[in-house]
């Protein structure tokens, strides 16, 4: 895939597991330098949250994850994302997780890269 740049990509949710938190109104702000990417992330049952992670060179992230939710539980975990790019130039990122706070659940989420243009 060769170096993938996720500086000022805004993504949003597509599909997620029944126990996961984000949703199709949950905007992701993701910045990056270097091999260390961060985000800020917001929206549906999310008040505010961040992530930081370090990508590897085909793109995929390693991520830690921490939010606040509609209902004022601060909620962790982790992540793994695997980049594909769609035919428009745009990300999907296809993402396997786990909660480390609360029912420490698993699931898989998919993110996409909004069209901002």
């Amino acid at each position: 895939m060769g170096e993938f740049n996720y500086n000022n990509r805004f993504f949003a949710g597509v599909s997620n597991s029944e126990t996961g938190e984000v949703s199709s109104d949950t905007i992701f702000h993701y910045r990056q330098q270097g091999d260390v990417v961060w985000a800020t992330y917001e929206g549906g049952s999310i008040r505010f949250g961040t992530l930081v992670a370090t990508v590897d060179a085909d793109g995929c992230l390693d991520m830690r994850y921490q939010h606040v939710n509609q209902n004022g539980e601060l909620c962790t975990g982790k992540c793994f994302s695997k980049p594909e790019i769609l035919p428009d130039g745009r990300c999907r990122l296809h993402e396997s997780w786990q909660w480390t706070s609360g029912d420490l659940s698993t699931g898989n989420s998919v993110i996409e890269e909004l069209n901002l243009c």
